[in-house]
């Protein structure tokens, strides 16, 4: 099929992209990647009748800035460039260990982390990492900007905190830990498929104990989903096989995981529960811990 018919804009900077939200509303659309998008329009998914082109302005957009309180992606980063990046292989592990996953090569050549981010759909990584590792999401109008925790900022399916009016110009994710570990696991038919279940993990170990964790699962449900009372389990705990079991065992019993024709929900808790030993084990091996 082929889309409806739109106006298209290319805005010469970011206030501009700003006016053109402010005037249209929740009839305008970003194109940045496009990787989403464009599909979901050929579809008549999504019908917006004005498309607002910013990849005209990578100077204030297209930026990777790593410092002492964390690392900083632009909303015009594109898969590939952070995949490769140096800044984001020693700063952002969780994002580095994710990006390879995201779709196939050509579509991380040109779709956009902050794009990923700011589509919403419960069964990508990138979504997924920015709740394990407590992310911030900047958000700009022609009003100001405002900051929105990941961990509220995915409300539904597709759906986000993100107004009509507001570019999502950036994501901070917070300084990483020498002592923080991490891993994206997932189970999917094809490499570069959607993942069936997936999962961000995050754990902190202090002195050989367990300080903090969080499991984020992905595509279980309509947002990232995660499991608090198996990360409780792990907390003040010596990190092991039998501790990490037990965490597989809370995550499979208790994830509320939805069925479609892709999966059951009682399959969706078996695999997660798997891949919480398999998430576990990865993310304390990568700071020298052995279960």
């Amino acid at each position: 099929m082929k889309s409806a018919g739109f106006t298209y804009h290319r805005p010469s900077t970011v206030d501009g992209a700003l006016a053109l939200l402010a005037e249209h509303g929740d009839e305008a659309k970003i194109l940045a990647g496009g990787q989403s998008l464009l599909p979901m329009m050929g579809l008549r998914l999504a019908r917006p009748t004005h498309l607002v082109d910013i990849n005209g302005l990578d100077a204030d957009l297209d930026f990777i800035a790593a410092g002492p309180d964390g690392l900083r992606i632009g909303a015009l980063v594109r898969h590939a460039n952070a995949e490769h990046h140096p800044a984001v292989a020693e700063h952002g592990p969780m994002i580095a260990a994710a990006l390879p996953l995201v779709g196939h090569r050509p579509i991380r050549t040109r779709g956009t982390v902050v794009g990923s981010i700011a589509h919403g759909d419960p069964a990508a990584e990138m979504p997924a990492v920015c709740v394990a590792t407590d992310a911030t999401l900047v958000a700009r109008s022609a009003a100001g900007t405002r900051e929105l925790p990941a961990a509220t900022f995915f409300e539904g399916y597709l759906g986000t905190g993100l107004r009509d009016d507001e570019l999502l110009a950036e994501v901070r994710f917070p300084a990483w830990a020498p002592t923080s570990g991490g891993a994206v696991v997932e189970i999917a038919r094809r490499h570069g498929d959607y993942a069936l279940v997936g999962l961000a993990c995050r754990v902190d170990v202090l002195d050989g104990i367990i300080d903090d964790a969080a499991l984020v699962f992905l595509g279980v449900g309509g947002t990232p989903v995660r499991v608090t009372a198996a990360e409780d389990s792990l907390r003040g705990q010596a990190p092991s096989e039998a501790l990490f079991a037990e965490a597989g065992r809370i995550v499979s019993t208790t994830l509320d995981a939805g069925s479609d024709l892709h999966a059951s929900a009682a399959y969706r808790r078996h695999i997660a529960g798997v891949l919480t030993n398999q998430g576990l084990a990865e993310a304390t091996s990568r700071i020298g811990v052995t279960a």
